[in-house]
């Protein structure tokens, strides 16, 4: 008895030891990328950053770019998560457990992992390319079309985390909902879904997170613009597009301006991150 119970605490102190390890290994490489992209673009890091727009170059700012991403991401989470949440309601509460809806995860999990940039090709062809043919020769790149792509890259997320928490839902709240005689549209939408309406949230946080360094997609859809746009109809300038853009110019001024951008996006995905950790850890205390 002396030796397992010794076994068990040696390999309770190593599990504790290897875990403890691999989050201070994790924490240290994003405090050195935040550290890095700091000390990187801190000469860019001032008011005309966030005031000025790309047009006038080294002595510019991000402005455009910072608008565009918003209104981009925006309009990709706005499409995504009404399918997403539709889509994942159906398989957690119609299709759970068949041959379809089995095959419809596995699907989705392909999707989860599929190359951004196939989708910015597969908008490009589906959307872009059919209304240059409309408009005689006229590229009509779009911030809409942008939107689309990224909207492509959050729908598999928000459907896997809305099935899932809607899973974690106790069975026994949906036995004694239809004991009463409630319908089961009703159980759905008013039981089951504010039951996981935090962790649904927490999925399309971390689906934004996913989407707001996305460069690929955008340079077949959106394109870029120098100038302040709000028409998602227009070409749309975005924060990933800036940054390759710039991050491929020879001047230093422009490196700096990119990894200020860069710093940006990597901090706004750091505390959209925080923010659904928080959500989701004030939804498990309330539970308990």
């Amino acid at each position: 008895m002396d030796t397992l119970y010794l076994r068990r605490r040696f390999t309770n102190a190593l599990a504790l030891a290897l875990g403890t390890a691999a989050t201070l290994l994790g924490l240290t490489f994003l405090a050195w990328i935040l550290w890095a992209t700091l000390r990187q673009g801190i000469a860019a890091l001032d008011l005309r950053l966030f005031t000025r727009i790309t047009a006038y170059g080294d002595q510019g700012g991000l402005s455009n770019a910072m608008v565009g991403s918003l209104i981009i991401n925006l309009l990709g989470i706005a499409i995504a998560t009404p399918i997403g949440v539709l889509a994942g309601t159906w398989l957690a509460e119609y299709a759970n457990r068949t041959r379809l809806g089995e095959t419809i995860r596995f699907l989705n999990d392909i999707l989860l992992s599929a190359p951004s940039i196939v989708m910015g090709l597969f908008v490009y062809t589906i959307i872009v390319l059919p209304s240059t043919a409309l408009t005689h020769g006229d590229t009509t790149f779009s911030g809409f079309a942008g939107g689309v792509a990224l909207a492509l890259i959050a729908l598999p997320v928000i459907v896997r985390t809305t099935d899932e928490m809607l899973r974690l839902v106790p069975s026994t709240l949906r036995e004694a909902a239809l004991s009463l005689g409630v319908p089961q549209w009703k159980l759905t939408s008013q039981i089951l879904l504010r039951a996981a309406r935090s962790g649904i949230v927490t999925g399309v946080l971390l689906a934004l997170a996913r989407i707001s360094g996305e460069t690929a997609p955008l340079l077949f859809t959106a394109f870029g613009n120098n100038f302040m746009t709000l028409d998602p109809l227009d070409k749309m300038s975005s924060l990933p597009q800036v940054i390759y853009q710039y991050a491929n110019d020879p001047g230093e001024a422009m490196h700096a301006l990119a990894w200020a951008g860069a710093f940006v996006v990597t901090l706004f995905v750091l505390l959209l991150s925080l923010a659904s950790r928080l959500l989701l850890s004030r939804t498990k205390v309330s539970h308990d």
